[in-house]
């Protein structure tokens, strides 16, 4: 088997992983700011570092993985200027801002269990680590690669430049265009440079979030938080660092200068980022009236969207793409994968109530296929191979499919149990279950109530016989209804997910 490689924006080039303290793994993913309703170019980011922390857990490591809420110093715009987004959402309110992050905190947890995403080892709050953070300033202060201005407190890039830093090598950003590219903002004439950013804001009197400080009252900058969060959980270094493609630059690039300035080492060994999703080919944003949100695609309720799309097609949707590449939403795409999902559905339905026979009902002279057990085999070995390679969740589920063909033939008689032989079977029912369930965190949903479904199809069999064809009917068009098809098979009568 070919060792876990991944792709590290830092290098630009898939390295092989290698933990700094294995077994054990640190990984820091930047979570939500909680002002609103979680987006789903969040969604993409939490679900793909989910299926990395799934896949280590998976292939035996033990990963601490911390992902932090934003809850206060995230200005609208990014920057350093401007309101507060909880406070500004506060206002707009008439509520406390506590309020507000508590409302799309919850809002977020709701919809992660909606994806079955793990929860984080983990999951620090920005206002829970004011002390970690004002510390960190005073050091940044003492170690000279920040400076005071009128309350607030601002990282000197140019001097960490001069002491060997490389402000720009993560995004690749060139400093000289930077600075023609910033234009004068309000409040940036206290900044030594415009490319300099805030690690401490003194606050406006209208501002509704502050902290008493060495230097004033304040808040925290936006970059500053996840630098403290994540070494005070992980070290002054470690393994990974997850995110969106939007918070390469700024936001990553200076939590490398602040974790650099803090301790002289850079902070995280693989620098990881999912991309960006489109609409129909175009960016999705709110402008343009093309953005939607999870509640949105699960009821269907959007102007664009044909139908509702259930959470596990489209966490099935967006594992069909690399992690890295632009993921474009579509009517058509959506229900391919619909039927793609319900598919694989049906199959991990079946491989449960599948085992292999006894001696004595193997003892019949069948022979075992050595070809089929290759097969069997290499799309197991492929599917570790696919997501060694840089997580490459596309090419794993193809090998899931060719996993599938095996168990519909079990399922429908056409092949026998024993031909594969009793070990190459139990790897066929183990690696799909486990791909499926534990890897990719595609569960089955829907048909909550088996036993009502059991006892339907036992009176559709008696209903067949006495050629009530009325009733018959009456009972398909119920299980159509709730999504579900009767399959009328030679050997027996079975219920499966519509495709």
């Amino acid at each position: 088997m070919q060792p876990l490689q991944l792709y590290n924006t830092l290098s630009r080039k898939k390295e092989p992983f290698v933990a700094l303290n294995a077994p054990y793994v640190g990984m820091y993913v930047c979570g939500p700011t909680v002002y609103n309703y979680v987006h789903l170019g969040n969604v993409r980011t939490f679900l793909t570092f989910d299926t990395l922390y799934r896949y280590l857990t998976f292939i035996g490591y033990k990963v601490r993985y911390v992902r932090n809420l934003t809850d206060v110093g995230h200005l609208v715009g990014d920057g350093d200027d401007g309101e507060d987004k909880i406070g500004r959402m506060a206002k707009l309110e008439k509520v406390e801002p506590m309020e507000i992050v508590q409302r799309f905190t919850n809002d977020f947890h709701t919809v992660m269990a909606q994806f079955n995403t793990f929860p984080p080892s983990i999951e620090p709050t920005a206002t829970g680590h004011m002390v970690e953070q004002i510390e960190a300033v005073q050091t940044l202060l003492a170690n000279g690669l920040a400076y005071e201005s009128n309350g607030s407190v601002y990282f000197d890039i140019d001097t960490y430049n001069k002491r060997g830093g490389n402000y720009g090598k993560l995004s690749g950003r060139i400093l000289d265009d930077l600075l023609n590219e910033t234009r004068e903002l309000d409040g940036q004439s206290e900044k030594r440079s415009p490319l300099d950013f805030a690690i401490w804001k003194r606050a406006a009197p209208e501002h509704l979030m502050r902290w008493n400080s060495p230097w004033g009252e304040g808040f925290p900058g936006w970059h500053l938080e996840c630098t403290c969060m994540s070494t005070k959980y992980l070290g002054k270094q470690f393994d990974i660092h997850g995110g969106g493609m939007d918070l390469k630059f700024p936001h990553h690039e200076c939590e490398i200068a602040q974790g650099d300035g803090l301790t002289g080492v850079d902070p995280v060994r693989y620098w990881m980022h999912s991309n960006m999703l489109t609409v129909n080919g175009q960016k999705m944003s709110k402008s343009l009236g093309n953005s939607f949100l999870p509640a949105e695609l699960f009821a269907g309720s959007h102007p664009l969207l044909d139908q509702p799309y259930s959470p596990m097609t489209v966490r099935f949707f967006m594992l069909q793409s690399h992690y890295r590449s632009t993921l474009d939403f579509s009517n058509d795409a959506l229900k391919a994968a619909q039927k793609g999902y319900r598919r694989l559905a049906n199959g991990l339905r079946v491989i449960k109530t599948l085992s292999y026979p006894s001696d004595a009902e193997a003892e019949n002279g069948v022979a075992v296929d050595e070809a089929k057990q290759k097969e069997i085999q290499k799309a197991v070995q492929q599917f570790y191979d696919a997501m060694n390679d840089d997580l490459n969740t596309a090419v794993a589920i193809a090998q899931l499919f060719t996993l599938l063909k095996y168990v519909n033939m079990l399922y429908l008689n056409q092949l026998q149990a024993a031909v594969l032989g009793e070990e190459t079977f139990n790897l066929l029912k183990e690696s799909f279950v486990t791909f499926m369930q534990d890897v990719l965190g595609l569960l089955e949903e829907g048909a909550t109530n088996q036993p009502v479904l059991e006892g339907l199809l036992t009176l559709y069999k008696e209903y067949k016989e006495q050629r009530q064809y009325d009733k018959v009917d009456q009972i398909r068009s119920y299980f159509k209804a709730q999504g579900l098809a009767i399959k009328d098979m030679k050997h027996q009568i079975d219920w499966a997910y519509e495709e």
